[in-house]
């Protein structure tokens, strides 16, 4: 029993010795504040600072790569169109109200039916009606400066000159001041739009015919391989359809929220 004592005094005073000296000698530290959302000073902003928001934007709350990549032929690439732009005013099927190329892009932004590139339409509709979403609007809903900022990295990237103005100020009362953040969808259906599955999948009243027909998937899959064929597509090809077509990178893109709610929606089409 004295051993037993002896041994709980001892453990006791090492403990206590230790705190004080800890707390003595030991440099506490205080975990960093998280980083500050950095604010855009559009008023101050330069050429090049507005290209690369633009470029920000194109990769990042626009979704705008997810279609318009090398991968599958879901929409024209845009790499040149700063200069096709100007070419497409030209064609015999352009309705639209454009003059300069950066109207022409300014328009396909947002009214995008208003000329549709031959070919990449949705089927049945002769490329009178386009798949892409109005990018100012719903679940990606860009404000008019991040538009521009894009148009003018489309229009610095093909070589071209950049036509478009600075901001002179600040945007509205409520307007976005933090570009690269998405705003999360609200419905299954602002999900299906904002990431253009309807380029390719039959799914939400859309008529893309490049991928599997996705309005009755729920009868034929659970959610488990719904959610990986989002997250990794390659891990089972759709009989009849070719690999490498579906982008590989939805999971790294699409919110968590929007994956489990485009999940559930897909497992009730039945």
């Amino acid at each position: 029993m004295k051993n037993f004592l002896k041994v709980v005094i001892f453990s006791v005073l090492v403990v206590v010795f230790y705190t004080l000296f800890a707390n003595k000698y030991i440099p506490s530290i205080k975990p960093s504040p998280p980083p500050a959302e950095a604010k855009l000073d559009l008023g101050a902003m330069t050429m090049e600072q507005f290209i690369h928001l633009g470029d920000e934007i194109f990769h990042g709350k626009g979704t705008c790569e997810l279609c318009h990549n090398p991968v599958g032929g879901r929409a024209p690439l845009l790499d040149q169109v700063g200069k096709t732009a100007e070419e497409r005013l030209k064609d015999p099927r352009y309705k639209g109200k454009a003059k300069t190329g950066e109207e022409y892009i300014l328009e396909s932004m947002k009214e995008p039916s208003t000329f549709v590139v031959a070919g990449f339409g949705v089927k049945g509709t002769n490329d009178t009606q386009s798949p892409m979403p109005v990018v100012t609007s719903g679940a990606i809903g860009l404000k008019d400066f991040e538009v521009d900022a894009v148009i003018a990295y489309f229009q610095n990237k093909a070589g071209v000159n950049v036509t478009v103005e600075l901001p002179k100020e600040a945007p509205s009362a409520g307007a976005e001041e933090t570009a690269h953040v998405m705003v999360p969808a609200k419905t299954p259906e602002e999900v299906v739009t904002k990431y253009g599955c309807g380029a390719c999948h039959k799914i939400a009243g859309q008529q893309g015919a490049l991928g599997p027909d996705l309005t009755k998937i729920g009868a034929k899959k659970n959610k488990e391989y719904l959610r990986r064929a989002v997250i990794n597509p390659g891990a089972e090809i759709a009989a009849g359809f070719p690999p490498g077509m579906m982008p590989p990178d939805f999971g790294a893109k699409m919110l968590a929220g929007e994956l489990e709610m485009l999940v559930d929606y897909l497992a009730k089409s039945k």
